[in-house]
């Protein structure tokens, strides 16, 4: 399954949206030259989102593998 931005609107829109407002807010913050602790910040959160959108496509088209504990 390709993790483009199409295929991830599957995941849902309010999901969806949330992930690419968290990526605006860290790419604005780069731009802006913010502090490297926000900046961090926003990444991590970005990343977290967008994996979670990745993964629930991955889980609704049913590759996603079984966790691993």
């Amino acid at each position: 399954m390709k993790r483009t931005l199409l295929g991830m609107a599957e995941a849902g829109e309010p999901l969806l949206k949330q992930a690419l407002e968290a990526i605006r807010a860290y790419n604005q913050a780069m731009a802006q030259g913010r502090p490297e602790a926000e900046i961090e910040r926003l990444r991590v959160a970005a990343d977290h989102l967008y994996q979670t959108v990745v993964d629930y496509q991955l889980y609704r088209a049913g590759t996603l593998g079984e966790s691993v504990h």
